[in-house]
């Protein structure tokens, strides 16, 4: 008999990892995607039937395909009971099961992350002396476990104390060699420090999880508690929507074609531009007022955490296909309000005789020798993540994460050249152009990003707060 399959789906814009399982002409979906064609072409080349589409708990970063893919394979979906789902669902308790061919998936009640998380342990009835894998959703990641704040019944401090109990009590019960799959890799807003990694192991995580290693539950609530990032405001409208039910990408309207003439109309009634081009290509041109999200990154963690989920959208980009691209990876996050995009893109505007905008970039190099020049009139702006600041910054910079940065620019002194900064470049294209929409005119973007300035082997100091 063969053993059964695993296939692993990853979206890197949202850090986000879903998986197939099959045996003998059956198969499960965990944690689906909102586009779910991935899974019904894997379906069909391998000759399975998906008959099981399973939900480790309601998700609060993407929205889940299982609504559709459902619909469109009349499989069942399986939810932890009490997670008040508007669709028919099979509502799943500690220990209920589900076997098909050579493969058993039992459901290990993990509260914590949210109160409805189950873990998934999957067993090859073939090798039945021990577990295979576990599919461990939001609970555990590769070196980090699941954010303790998404829960309207309970506070932080309690959801982290009942998720040390579903730790080490579920999964640090399982043998060592028991393989980790979790639904997110490292740039996920569930956690502070996962790894790249795609998977891992129960050993591997007891040696070097860092929430793992904490000593007693007061420690690890500490751990998880203290100085907790700020939860995205688009959080509590995903759950909503992943509880009803997401509407099929088909019925998602195409996009109108605008003229430069047009967005300048909608962006005075309050719609926003989003430049989704290369960093460098936006900072030489761009509409003005634009924000700047490029598409080679996490584009839509980063677009519905910004902007929210309500505001009207035009999309200026690179080609016809890049604009189907941007609104595809928008709607997995639930940003659907968008009206068209910028025909023919900058060039349009340009043909049309309308003002452009640019934002200057400055390498290591010139930051160094202007602020020997002019150190008063020149001020550093880290958008980095607290998390990532151990490794040094530049001295007398300030720090506010890009996550903050609208609600906190009035901190920034609008007199001074602000150089901004995070690690390779991406976030603080996205900072500067958020910038320059509040007002900011003397602005530079530093190229390479603190990734540069150790490149160049200039000085770093160590993390404090200081007043621009």
């Amino acid at each position: 008999m063969e053993p059964v399959q695993i296939e692993r789906f990853y979206l890197g814009c949202l850090a986000h990892a879903s998986y197939a399982v099959g045996s003998e002409g059956i198969a499960a979906i965990i944690d689906p995607q909102r586009d779910v064609d991935i899974y019904l072409e894997l379906a069909a080349r391998k000759g399975w039937k998906i008959e099981h589409i399973i939900e480790t708990h309601l998700h609060a970063d993407f929205v889940s395909g299982h609504h559709e893919l459902a619909k469109r394979t009349g499989a069942r979906i399986y939810l932890g009971a009490g997670a008040g789902a508007e669709f028919p669902h099979v509502a799943v308790k500690d220990g209920d099961e589900i076997q098909f061919g050579q493969c058993r998936l039992r459901f290990l009640q993990t509260p914590g992350h949210t109160m409805e998380s189950f873990c998934i342990l999957m067993t090859d009835r073939g090798q039945p002396e021990r577990p295979q894998a576990v599919f461990t959703g939001d609970t555990l990641f590769v070196g980090d476990v699941g954010r303790p704040d998404l829960s309207t019944t309970h506070t932080p401090q309690e959801l982290a104390a009942i998720l040390y109990q579903s730790l080490h009590e579920k999964l640090l019960t399982l043998p060592d060699n028991t393989e980790i799959f979790p639904a997110h890799g490292a740039g996920s807003l569930c956690g502070r420090q996962m790894s790249s990694e795609s998977s891992s192991t129960i050993g591997q995580q007891r040696l070097n999880n860092y929430a793992l290693l904490a000593r007693t539950p007061e420690e690890f609530v500490h751990l998880l508690t203290d100085n907790l990032p700020a939860r995205p405001e688009y959080f509590a409208r995903e759950v909503d929507l992943n509880r009803r039910g997401a509407a099929p990408l088909s019925e998602l309207p195409p996009l109108a074609a605008f003229t430069a003439p047009d967005v300048l109309r909608l962006q005075k009634e309050g719609a926003v531009v989003v430049d989704t081009r290369p960093a460098m290509e936006f900072a030489v041109a761009h509409v003005p007022g634009s924000v700047h999200i490029a598409l080679t990154g996490q584009y839509a963690s980063w677009a519905a955490r910004i902007l929210g989920l309500d505001t009207r959208l035009i999309i200026a980009g690179e080609d016809p296909d890049h604009v189907r691209e941007s609104q595809l990876r928008l709607a997995r996050v639930g940003l659907e309000n968008v009206a068209g995009y910028l025909a023919d893109g900058v060039s349009g505007w340009i043909k049309s005789g309308f003002e452009l905008e640019y934002i200057p970039q400055i390498t290591v190099q010139e930051f160094v020798e202007l602020r020997e020049q002019e150190p008063d009139k020149i001020a550093v702006l880290d958008v980095r993540e607290p998390g990532e600041l151990s490794g040094g910054v530049i001295e007398k910079s300030v720090s506010i994460p890009l996550g903050e940065l609208k609600a906190r620019a009035g901190e920034l002194d609008p007199r001074k050249l602000l150089v901004v900064h995070c690690k390779g470049g991406y976030r603080s294209s996205i900072a500067t152009s958020l910038l320059r929409r509040a007002g900011f005119r003397d602005i530079a973007n530093l190229i390479g990003g603190f990734d540069a300035w150790k490149t160049a082997g200039l000085p770093c100091a160590v993390p404090r707060g200081v007043e621009v």
